[in-house]
């Protein structure tokens, strides 16, 4: 696998803790995510304008509680996140989720 597709693909997914989600990627690393950081990441039309990019969501709308219920992967290359908040539209594509972590959403 080469070096660029290593980074992107994860080898394990799990909760690390009651308020983190974890990915293992194929190159080694582990990104570990605040889950509400992950919720206010969502890049869903609901959630950012399709046509100028400015975001839609109020981040005071989101509980400072909120956890994922259930998390599903989407063919090869992504994850689907259904929501405490009852958010379910949003698709976290794996290359996406290695640039929020090199861009420190993830902070471990």
């Amino acid at each position: 696998m080469g070096d660029d597709r290593a980074r992107i693909t994860p080898q394990q997914i799990r909760q690390a803790g009651p308020r983190e989600l974890a990915i293992r990627w194929a190159d080694g690393a582990e990104s570990v995510y605040d889950v509400r950081d992950l919720r206010l990441a969502c890049s869903c039309a609901h959630c950012v304008d399709e046509w100028t990019g400015a975001g839609r969501l109020d981040p005071d709308s989101v509980p400072a509680d909120v956890r994922p219920q259930k998390i599903e992967p989407v063919g090869r290359y992504a994850l689907q996140i259904e929501w405490s908040d009852g958010h379910n539209t949003g698709i976290y594509p794996y290359e996406r989720l290695r640039v929020l972590a090199d861009e420190g959403i993830a902070p471990h």
